[in-house]
C-alpha cells in the first residue's frame, strides 16, 4: 500500500531575492526550508492521524512470531542433531526482539496503543544495555543531534573514527580493527557507550559520574548472563554446553547483523556530517533536512525490511522516528519524491554496496589526511631517501 502523496506535483519554491542556502552541508534557503518542513509535517501528521487496528495487529502478529522463534529455539536445544536449527531459530528471534520490537517499540511507536507491554516506558529487551539507558542515549542525544560532530556520540560510537572533522590520532590506525571487535561484541559496546570510557581517559569526565550507569549496566548483565549462560543452558541437563554455545552464537549473529544495519543506515558514502555551528537556532525545516542528509536507506524484500526493524529506511526514520516503522515502505516513494524537486540526495543502495562503502570509510579515517603524519612514515621516507621527480618534457605549442 502507497499513501498519495498530499502535495506531490508542488514545485519547490525559488529562493528570495537574495537568500544563500543555510551551508554547502544545507544546501537549502530559509523560505525553502519552511516549506521542506511543511511537506514533511503534512506528511507525518497524515500517517497519525491513519493509525489504528491494521498497525495493532501488525505488532502484535510480530510478537507472536518472535516468541514462537524463541519456544522452538529453546525447544530444539534437546536435539543435538537439531542444533543449527536450534541456533537459527533463536538468532531470529533475538533479531526480531532487538530490531522490530524493542528498537521501535522504545521509540514510543506503539504507545497510542495503551498495551503495556508494547509502551516505551515500560518495556525492556533483550540485550545487556538497559531500555532507560538506551533511550536516553539514542532517542535523546542520536537523534536530537544526528550527524552533529562534537554532539552526537554514535558518530563512531567513541571508539572509532569515521568522519574527517574528527581530529586524527595514532589510536585510529586500528579503526578496522575496533570496527571488527565492535561488530562481534555490538550489545556490549551500546551498553557501555553511555559510560564515555573515551572522556574519562580524556580527563573530560569523572568516574564517579557513572556509578548510576554502571549499577544499571551491571543490573542487566548479570540478568542477561544468568538467562542465557546459565538458566536455559543448566535446564537442558547433560546439553549443557551445547546449549550454552547456541546462546552465544544466536547472540553472535543478532549482533553483527545489527551493527551491519545501523552502520550501513549511518556511514557510507554521500552520508553528510554538521557542525555545532550551522545546527545553531535550527528550524523545524531545518531539523528535517539534517535528519535525511544524515542518514541512508538499504534496499531489499519486505522480508529484509521486517528483519532489519525498517531501519533500511533509516531516511524515514530519522524523519519520523515515533511513527510505527511498518510505514516507513510507504511513505519512502513520497519522501524521495519530495527529494527530487528540492534537489536532494537520497541515499539509497543494496545492503552489499553500502556495506562495501561502510568498510571503505572504516579503513580510509583510520589514516590522517597528510599520510605522512603516520607513525614511522617520515622515518621510513628519510631511509629510502626521498627521490626527485624525474623531469617533464616540455613541448613547445606548434607556431
Amino acid at each position: 500500500m502507497t499513501a498519495a502523496p498530499t502535495e506531490a506535483l508542488r514545485p519547490a519554491p525559488a529562493p528570495e531575492p537574495g537568500e544563500e542556502p543555510i551551508s554547502p552541508n544545507l544546501p537549502l534557503t530559509p523560505t525553502q526550508l519552511e516549506a521542506f518542513g511543511e511537506e514533511m509535517d503534512a506528511i507525518r501528521q497524515r500517517i497519525i492521524a491513519s493509525l489504528g487496528e491494521e498497525d495493532a495487529a501488525y505488532i502484535r502478529k510480530v510478537v507472536k512470531a518472535q516468541r514462537a522463534f524463541e519456544v522452538a529455539g529453546r525447544a530444539l536445544f534437546y536435539l543435538p542433531p537439531a542444533w543449527p536449527l536450534a541456533v537459527a531459530s533463536l538468532s531470529i528471534s533475538k533479531i526480531i526482539d532487538n530490531m522490530e520490537i524493542g528498537h521501535n517499540v522504545m521509540h514510543g511507536q506503539y504507545d497510542w496503543m495503551g498495551d503495556p507491554g508494547l509502551n516505551s516506558r515500560m518495556f525492556e529487551w533483550d540485550n545487556v544495555c538497559p531500555s532507560e539507558q538506551w533511550k536516553y542515549s539514542h532517542n535523546y542525544i542520536h537523534h536530537t543531534f544526528t550527524n552533529i560532530v562534537g554532539k552526537d556520540r554514535d558518530i563512531g560510537y567513541g571508539v572509532l573514527r569515521m568522519d574527517p572533522d574528527q581530529k586524527w590520532h595514532p589510536y585510529y590506525l586500528g579503526n578496522p580493527v575496533y570496527a571488527f571487535l565492535l561488530m562481534v561484541f555490538f550489545e556490549w559496546g551500546v551498553a557501555l557507550h553511555d559510560l564515555e570510557v573515551e572522556n574519562i581517559v580524556a580527563g573530560k569526565r569523572k568516574i564517579s559520574e557513572n556509578a548510576a550507569l554502571h549499577r544499571g549496566i551491571m543490573r542487566k548483565v548479570k540478568r542477561q548472563a544468568l538467562k542465557d549462560y546459565l538458566l536455559f543452558p543448566a535446564l537442558t541437563g547433560p546439553l549443557f554446553p551445547l546449549t550454552f554455545a547456541g546462546n552465544a552464537t544466536a547472540n553472535l549473529v543478532r549482533n553483527i547483523w545489527a551493527f551491519n544495519i545501523i552502520f550501513c543506515g549511518h556511514f557510507p558514502a554521500g552520508v553528510a556530517s554538521f557542525s555545532m555551528e550551522e545546527s545553531e537556532d535550527e528550524s523545524r525545516g531545518q531539523w528535517y533536512l539534517r535528519q535525511l542528509l544524515g542518514s541512508a536507506n538499504i534496499t531489499g524484500s519486505p522480508l529484509f525490511h521486517v528483519m532489519s526493524g525498517n531501519l533500511s529506511h533509516q531516511i524515514e526514520h530519522h524523519l519520523f522516528p515515533d511513527l510505527p516503522a511498518r510505514r516507513y515502505p510507504e511513505i519512502a516513494d513520497e519522501v524521495r519524491e519530495i527529494c527530487e524537486r528540492y534537489g536532494l540526495q537520497y541515499n539509497t543502495g543494496p545492503l552489499h554496496s553500502q556495506l562495501l562503502s561502510v568498510a571503505k570509510k572504516i579503513c580510509r579515517y583510520a589514516l590522517p589526511d597528510d599520510v605522512s603524519e603516520v607513525p614511522g612514515v617520515p622515518l621510513l621516507q628519510r631511509l629510502l631517501g626521498r627521490r626527485k621527480p624525474a623531469p617533464v618534457a616540455v613541448v613547445p605549442d606548434a607556431a
